[in-house]
């Protein structure tokens, strides 16, 4: 692959000298002018003024001529996503907003139990060609990597079945999939031990398979009344990381316990968190785990936001992804979430991009991407708009006119990718 010379850009957002912790100001961003990327096998080679790096490179890189006004972003990084699922589950929204209670939702054949019958229904492929038309979605919003769950399988077979389709997916889809095993996202109703006996089970028969065909990297588990408890979880997330997993905790959506056990298993993050206090603000701004807000949640369901400001004034590492799932976040669009939490938590443009590109990475241990800058992916998305503040401001509304992963243009608006 050769090298590629794009631009010029009228604005050039690379997020180079940002802290990966903590509170951010717009002055802390730096924005280049009238600047070019140059790409060389899927990474940035330089980044500078557009003419001077014409002027040097002219003779042995192709160039890529941007006529128009454009602003140059960080490829965006969803880094909580439950697309590898079927069924649809409109009505648990319509009773949800109608007043009735997760447990009523429940009797009437609605959550996560729903999607699990459907998804164990449906075949590999047809999940394939959900996480695929999914993901084509995700990459039209500038998104260029995806970590996508599995959990609605709730068995070895059916676990399986989903991660496979996951990675059978990433076959046909140019954008990065980062598959996490949720098989602990709650005890299958048709289970007839513990839940400590689901775990054992899991642990025993799934875990040497996934790192086998290398399926996932990545251990989730639902730390909830509703799923598992503090004291369940242990021994799983231990045998995970004796295994070489890494950890991710979904944490205080409804209840506090989650995000400490994140911290005592030093896990790469804690998604949710709409429930969590001084105390849990505290424990993880003092930490290494990524905390991850999914405003989605908090729409679908009609419930607080995380406490994102908080979190970020502690020092907290603050991400924010889609949560896309059929239950509870079915909207899928990350700039639009993410300008819903700005608006009600106060965040900065800075703290907002941070949260969907380099600080979302390191929720997934990535730190290959998430900047502009030499040596990283060439994953960016282009906008027409000549100040980069008007992404947020239109609220997702503003779509990228093109998107690029590892120095190949994957979609342009208006045209097939």
């Amino acid at each position: 692959m050769g090298k590629k010379l794009i631009g010029p850009f009228s604005q050039l957002l690379s997020l180079t000298n940002v802290p990966v912790k903590g509170a951010l100001s717009d002055q802390q961003l730096v924005i280049k002018e009238q600047a070019g990327i140059l790409t060389e096998n899927g990474k940035i080679a330089a980044i500078g003024n557009y003419d001077g790096l014409r002027e040097n490179h002219a003779h042995d890189a192709t160039l890529v001529i941007i006529e128009e006004e454009t602003v140059c972003v960080p490829g965006y990084i969803d880094c909580h996503t439950h697309i590898a699922f079927a069924g649809n589950r409109a009505n648990d929204f319509a009773l949800r907003n109608a007043g009735a209670s997760y447990l009523e939702i429940a009797k009437a054949g609605g959550g996560i139990w729903s999607t699990v019958q459907h998804t164990r229904n449906a075949s590999e492929a047809e999940l394939i060609t959900n996480i695929i038309n999914c993901s084509k979605a995700l990459i039209k919003q500038g998104i260029t990597t995806i970590e996508v769950k599995s959990g609605y399988g709730l068995s070895v077979k059916e676990e399986l079945k989903i991660l496979r389709a996951i990675k059978r997916a990433q076959e046909s889809i140019a954008v990065d999939l980062i598959p996490t095993c949720l098989a602990a996202h709650m005890k299958p109703k048709d289970y007839e031990g513990t839940a400590v006996d689901y775990l054992e089970e899991i642990a025993s028969e799934l875990f040497p398979i996934l790192k086998e065909e290398q399926l996932s990297n990545r251990i989730d588990a639902f730390i909830e009344q509703s799923a598992f408890s503090a004291e369940d979880i242990q021994n799983y997330f231990t045998k995970a990381q004796k295994m070489g997993f890494d950890i991710t905790v979904h944490a205080d959506q409804f209840s506090t316990s989650g995000s400490k056990v994140a911290v005592q298993y030093n896990a790469i993050s804690a998604d949710h968190l709409e429930a969590s206090h001084e105390t849990e603000i505290k424990l993880l701004a003092d930490s290494n785990t990524v905390a991850v807000a999914l405003p989605g949640a908090s729409i679908g369901i009609g419930c607080a936001f995380t406490p994102a400001r908080k979190l970020l004034d502690q020092g907290a590492s603050l991400a924010i992804a889609t949560d896309w799932n059929p239950g509870s976040a079915p909207m899928g669009q990350l700039m639009t979430q993410a300008t819903i939490l700005a608006t009600t938590e106060k965040l900065s443009n800075a703290e907002v991009f941070a949260a969907i590109t380099f600080r979302a990475a390191l929720a997934l241990n990535l730190t290959d991407r998430g900047r502009l800058q030499p040596g990283e992916l060439a994953d960016f998305a282009i906008y027409k708009t000549n100040n980069y503040q008007n992404i947020t401001y239109m609220q997702g509304t503003l779509k990228p006119d093109q998107v690029w992963k590892k120095g190949i243009n994957i979609y342009t608006k208006g045209k097939e990718s």
